[in-house]
């Protein structure tokens, strides 16, 4: 077993960014996996580098460990060899010279605006004073020809200084020069940051390999793209937790099992390569369980998922003999289906969450002490499950929170790994420590379908929207299917057709599909999806239908979203 009478404590981070690659020409519509590569996976790694007690669980999904791979070979070609950067904003920064007509003057201007206010533009004067330059231009267009390229190259190097990682700017003096100079930068001041990025790129997945080689972190993957596997397995699983919700006009995604195999492989195969080993446990997307995908799981090698409390619970209240447990005996812990191995844990939201959204606005010392405090209420409070026995899994995006925080977090999570780690009663460790020490999974009799927001899929089906996109996603199967059986496709075709296929049923799409999230990013990822579903169909050698040339989802909120809409609380009522 564990330390006697220590809380076994587990922080897990989801690495994750959807496919963002126009895989016809390899050009990247949006920037954010290489902005978070250079912020987020940075300094998450150098944390955990810095402090060598602590411990943690870095789950990553395939499609994104593909992408940095790359992202980093793009720039290391165009450093030494001459190569193209296929993504407007960083091709930019590498580019001698700024665009030269308006209109892509304006893109360029409302791309190195898209950062957060307070803690990426304000931090620094020499960016407001650019940024405040830069909305005036927009709002009067016709003064654009007055701006002259020293303007442009200086907004394009404070965006990504912004979003360096602070970890970086802290320690690499290249960039503190750069940070001092303010203004006026050269092309070769703009070629030594593009090569900053170039090593932080290059750099990363090794350094969470050797973390993991030194047993620093476990880490562990989701199914390659990202799909919501219990939905691809069975569009009525979304009606355990919801049974008055509209599910598209179609009876079943068409080989949903065989898709959802192919996710769980690639993911294995991904990654293997990446990191040399395969992985024992796996965060199905988006937290997304039902029985029939444990089972699955457990199939493919997995010894452990993880999911959302609410699921727990939803399934617990179907139990009459468990439905009465204290909270402390139920939620810390894991579980297994009867008959079954594969251990699955359950998100604590309300510490979950805290982290996600409520400190941002607190002081480091203040919000570890909280979260410590709510830990040390855990570890005392009785209950017929030993401490030791007991397991909090705290669980979230390790991506888009830190951006909220200031100085992207450096001081809470510094603070928090330093308490944690010195604390007597709490023990920071993964879920294959706890399974390996003994930490029992309890068994489960039925398992209610859902995911990690709300317990519900009501996040990627239900509403008109995100139906309409699984009636275009069943369609493009169905053809895919029409034409394998025909034997058109060669072995080379065919792969590449197959993976075409799976980010088109990955999860982002329908995250965003819907009224209720803001018009801009949902009009990008509408676009986006159909842009993916209409390549398919051209790998497939057939022509897209009509509709994929017209916008199908538009959003519309003008309410402040919590996150922009990027993260969602666990409970309804958060956001």
């Amino acid at each position: 077993m564990s330390a006697e009478g220590r809380l076994n404590v587990v922080l897990m981070w989801h690495m994750h960014q959807p496919q963002y690659r126009d895989t016809n020409n390899g050009q990247y519509e949006q920037p954010w996996t290489y902005l978070h590569a250079i912020k987020d996976y940075v300094d998450m790694a150098a944390h955990l580098e810095a402090n060598p007690q602590a411990r943690a669980v870095v789950n990553f999904a395939p499609v994104l460990l593909d992408q940095l791979d790359d992202y980093a070979a793009q720039v290391q070609g165009f450093l030494h060899g001459g190569g193209v950067i296929h993504d407007s904003l960083l091709n930019s920064l590498a580019h001698p010279a700024p665009p030269v007509d308006d209109e892509s003057r304006l893109h360029l201007l409302r791309a190195c605006l898209r950062a957060n206010e307070k803690r990426f533009i304000d931090r620094f004067p020499a960016y407001r004073a650019l940024a405040d330059m830069a909305r005036w231009c927009i709002e009067h267009p016709q003064t654009l020809g007055y701006l002259d390229e020293q303007f442009f190259t200086d907004i394009l190097v404070w965006y990504h200084l912004a979003w360096l990682g602070e970890t970086v700017r802290r320690s690499d003096r290249r960039i503190q020069a750069l940070q001092d100079r303010a203004r006026g930068y050269s092309l070769q001041e703009r070629r030594e940051l593009l090569g900053i990025i170039g090593e932080l790129l290059g750099g990363l997945v090794e350094r969470y390999r050797r973390l993991a080689e030194a047993g620093r972190i476990e880490l562990s993957v989701s199914p390659y793209a990202h799909p919501i596997v219990p939905l691809l397995l069975d569009l009525h699983a979304a009606r355990e937790a919801m049974p008055e919700v509209s599910l598209p006009s179609i009876e079943a995604y068409p080989g949903g099992r065989q898709r959802a195999e192919w996710h769980l492989r690639e993911a294995q195969r991904c990654f293997r390569r990446h990191f040399g080993f395969e992985a024992r446990g796996c965060w199905p997307s988006e937290g997304g369980v039902s029985e029939a995908t444990l089972e699955l799981l457990e199939e493919h090698g997995f010894q452990w998922a993880a999911s959302g409390e609410s699921v727990l619970f939803n399934s617990l209240r179907c139990d009459p003999h468990q439905q009465e447990q204290r909270r402390e005996d139920s939620l810390f812990r894991p579980y297994h289906l009867q008959g079954r191995q594969l251990a699955c844990f359950f998100r604590d939201d309300g510490l979950s969450d805290a982290i996600g959204f409520t400190y941002s606005d607190w002081h480091a010392d203040d919000a570890v002490a909280n979260l410590i405090h709510h830990l040390e209420n855990i570890a005392a409070a009785e209950g017929s499950l030993p401490v030791e026995r007991r397991v909090v899994s705290i669980i979230l995006d390790g991506e888009n929170a830190w951006e909220y925080y200031p100085e992207n977090g450096y001081y809470f999570l510094s603070t928090l790994y330093q308490k944690l780690v010195e604390h007597p009663r709490l023990n920071l460790t993964t879920f294959s420590a706890c399974l390996d020490v003994g930490v029992e999974a309890a068994p489960l009799s039925r398992l209610v379908a859902g995911s990690w927001v709300y317990g519900t899929f009501s996040t990627w089906i239900g509403d008109a929207d995100k139906n309409r996109g699984w009636e275009m996603l069943a369609e493009a199967k169905r053809v895919f299917d029409e034409t394998v059986a025909e034997g058109r496709l060669d072995a080379e075709t065919l792969r590449a057709a197959e993976e075409q296929l799976a980010i088109c049923e990955g999860s982002d799409w329908f995250w965003w599909f819907g009224d209720y999230n803001p018009s801009g990013t949902v009009q990008d990822f509408d676009r986006l999806f159909r842009l993916q579903l209409a390549n398919l169909y051209q790998r497939l050698g057939r022509s897209a239908p009509e509709y994929l040339a017209h916008a199908f989802s538009f959003g519309g909120t003008t309410a402040a979203v919590a996150h922009g809409g990027v993260m969602r609380h666990g409970q309804p009522g958060g956001d």
